[in-house]
């Protein structure tokens, strides 16, 4: 199935924007803008709200569950309060690493939050994917990954899902909630053959998983298997990320990004940088998974 049923929902003009998450309690969806370090806030029922600057850039976010947000910013890990305007460093991941960043990143159902790096100039290898403990404890979980990106986990909580963009695809690993240890890594899907790379993702709750195609204007829907089931087109190419949310979880918003288009493009793309809103038919997300440290 190919739709085009998309509706602009904030032109925001994010250069890069990334990092949906739906935060039930507040009837808001947080998302980033990574270079200009601003956390957004898209309430469900009122709509913008004044944005939260981070002081660095920001790859990702998650609610926390003593409030506020967990993110991973430029120099590493660190807690976010957007009402007093707080930023609090938990750690410098890559302090060894200065031409790198902090990228996407996600809770786990343990509560654990896992977020990758990436060179600043894409550097093949350069990057790695870390875990954030509740204790706050730091484990480098892979090393040599080049543009760390879309993470996601299986509703039975047995299967982490990953995306390292260069690599065309999406990988799928054993997980263990009880440890956090992940093995068996496999490809379960391939974007090769079409235009774009895979950037962020998201898990419904059948388990099929959506992911955004940088490049491609779309995000595509895959069976756990790999299977293409739907593929959903957008008015822009540079397609970011994805998240579900909205009171039922049946809304999917969809990041994008206006950063090295042309003028040309620009002009011919005028809503990229935009928040989108797709409502896929009879299909619920998941709740987003809260830090617990």
């Amino acid at each position: 199935m190919v739709t085009d049923e998309v509706e602009l929902v904030w032109d925001a003009g994010a250069q890069i924007g990334e990092g949906p998450v739906w935060d039930a309690p507040l009837r808001t969806l947080v998302w980033l803008d990574i270079p200009r370090g601003l956390v957004h806030a898209w309430h469900h029922d009122e709509g913008p709200r004044q944005p939260f600057a981070v002081g660095q850039p920001v790859g990702a976010v998650a609610p926390r569950a003593s409030g506020g947000l967990v993110a991973a910013v430029r120099d590493g890990f660190a807690f976010l309060q957007p009402g007093s305007g707080q930023v609090s460093m938990v750690a410098d991941t890559e302090g060894d690493r200065p031409a790198n960043r902090m990228n996407d990143g996600k809770c786990d159902p343990a509560g654990r939050f896992w977020a990758g790096t990436m060179a600043l100039d894409e550097h093949p290898g350069a990057g790695a994917l870390y875990r954030l403990d509740p204790d706050l404890r730091i484990e480098r979980m892979l090393d040599g990954v080049t543009i760390s990106n879309g993470l996601g986990w299986s509703p039975d909580g047995a299967t982490m899902y990953y995306i390292d963009s260069p690599t065309g695809g999406v990988d799928a690993f054993d997980y263990d909630p009880d440890t956090g240890a992940v093995g068996g890594r496999r490809r379960v899907i391939d974007v090769h053959g079409r235009p774009g790379i895979p950037d962020g993702l998201t898990v419904d709750a059948e388990g099929c998983l959506w992911v955004a195609v940088f490049g491609g204007g779309r995000v595509q829907r895959h069976a756990p298997d790999g299977t293409l089931l739907a593929t959903v087109g957008l008015p822009v190419t540079q397609v970011t990320s994805c998240a579900f949310g909205g009171p039922g979880l049946d809304e999917l918003y969809i990041t994008s990004a206006r950063e090295h288009l042309s003028g040309e493009a620009l002009r011919d793309q005028p809503q990229a940088g935009g928040l989108f809103r797709h409502r896929p038919d009879g299909v619920v997300g998941l709740p987003a998974h809260e830090f617990l440290g």
